[in-house]
């Protein structure tokens, strides 16, 4: 093979063999609906005239007991997955995601709704089979959390929950409210691509700021009596990490430089795209007015997503991690460019 070759380089032939795999992702789903379709537009042509034994055996063997009514809910069910892997093109798209959950003001209140959200988030992902890793969690001093960082990993991590960036709003009455009283909360939901280890991100000793800690919260004699919690302040762009969640220094400095990686990364990505400067000042204020989507417990069950217009009256469906569709109703409307 001539040295010229893209098979010469590793590097390129690596490439290489991602572009062919990610090529076979889209074919292969595709020419498997064509031939359903194509299969099922055969039976119904047989179907028109005198059926037959041979006719018979066919029909069982192509659809394995189903109808032919049912075999076109089948083909409606992979046709969509198709349309939803095309509404899924944006160069993120395929990473895992960096999930960051801040209440607004509110105290108790809103901390507990930015829990609920974790929770939401949390059975979302593992509906999807997708890993979660909790990086990062200030809790509240009554209940509910001050402020959550979690990795969520899975194929089309990021391209899937970028739906979900925004101020989500609570309505309901407050189990902390000796009155019984309605309450309007918000907490604010960001998410970035989890950056890749082979994608250059240049971060220099000397722009960082490490401070150690003694780890807050539940986590045993270890976490609470060692300094093992680490912050990373990067001093060009005031992007600061924390993780505390490990018993171990290192793995929590590992981590942090990770999701500082992560959001350098999408700070490059945004002044590539001659957006705002810094990553925070996409970040809409946690209050009314600013919300994407509202979660309305009393007087009445609705979950209502402010862009699409879409509404759904089983609240608790929802809290329970089915936003498919809203993910996909944002992803119809909105497409790859979303951000």
């Amino acid at each position: 093979m001539a040295d010229g070759s893209v098979w010469a380089d590793p590097e390129r032939a690596g490439q290489a063999v991602q572009e062919i795999k990610e090529l076979k992702r889209w074919i292969e789903p595709y020419q498997a609906v064509k031939k359903r379709l194509d299969d099922a537009r055969a039976l119904i042509e047989l179907s028109e005239g005198e059926p037959d034994q041979e006719h018979a055996r066919l029909v069982a063997d192509v659809l394995k007991g189903r109808s032919l009514e049912q075999e076109a809910d089948v083909i409606a069910g992979q046709l969509e997955a198709l349309e939803l892997q095309n509404m899924l093109r944006g160069p993120d798209d395929a990473r895992d995601a960096l999930l960051t959950i801040h209440p607004g003001a509110g105290g108790t209140e809103s901390q507990d709704w930015a829990e609920m959200l974790m929770r939401m988030y949390t059975r979302w992902a593992e509906r999807h089979g997708f890993k979660v890793e909790l990086l990062d969690m200030l809790e509240g001093e009554e209940a509910g959390i001050k402020s959550v960082d979690l990795q969520i990993s899975g194929r089309y991590a990021y391209g899937l929950l970028k739906a979900e960036k925004g101020v989500h709003r609570l309505v309901r009455i407050s189990p902390f409210d000796a009155q019984s009283r309605r309450h309007t909360s918000f907490a604010s939901v960001f998410v970035y691509p989890v950056v890749d280890e082979d994608i250059e991100i240049e971060i220099k000793d000397d722009d960082l700021r490490i401070d150690v800690y003694r780890a807050s919260g539940k986590g045993g004699q270890h976490v609470n009596k060692t300094s093992s919690a680490v912050r990373i302040t990067h001093l060009p762009t005031n992007i600061v990490v924390q993780c505390q969640n490990e018993r171990s220094q290192f793995k929590n400095k590992a981590t942090a430089l990770k999701m500082l990686k992560a959001r350098l990364y999408e700070r490059a990505v945004e002044e590539r795209e001659a957006k705002k400067a810094e990553v925070d000042k996409q970040k809409m204020d946690i209050a009314w007015g600013s919300q994407i989507r509202s979660y309305v417990f009393q007087p009445y069950t609705m979950v209502n997503d402010h862009r699409t217009e879409l509404k759904v009256g089983d609240v608790q469906k929802v809290m329970d991690g089915d936003l498919d569709p809203f993910i996909e109703a944002y992803l119809k409307r909105f497409g790859s460019k979303a951000a």
